[in-house]
């Protein structure tokens, strides 16, 4: 994952840009979860690495996900709490697409 595609989709270090995807997701993911953000999920997980400014050592790449990374664990704990599978606009998935 570049750190353009991250700033791109509106996750910076001074927060996140009105009127952009991020913005977007952060709204969707309130309403679904009754007004609030969760720790962990899509949009705190990538505002988390919009502020760092960096998302080199996560490990979401642009050939998959490396395996013994931040993202790899992601992943695996994911698919633990949903049966064995990372779904769909998941965490895992919406970071990796980014």
């Amino acid at each position: 994952m570049s750190d353009q595609n991250v700033r791109n989709a509106g996750f910076t270090p001074s927060g996140i840009t009105g009127k952009s995807l991020a913005s977007s997701m952060m709204s969707h993911e309130a309403k679904a979860s009754g007004g609030g953000v969760r720790s962990g999920g899509p949009t705190s997980t990538l505002q988390e690495m919009g502020a760092r400014g960096s998302t080199h050592s996560s490990g979401f790449t642009s050939s998959g996900i490396s395996s013994s990374s931040q993202a790899s664990q992601m992943m695996s704990k994911e698919a633990r709490s949903h049966g064995g599978g990372t779904p769909r606009g998941g965490t895992t998935s919406t970071v990796q697409s980014i």
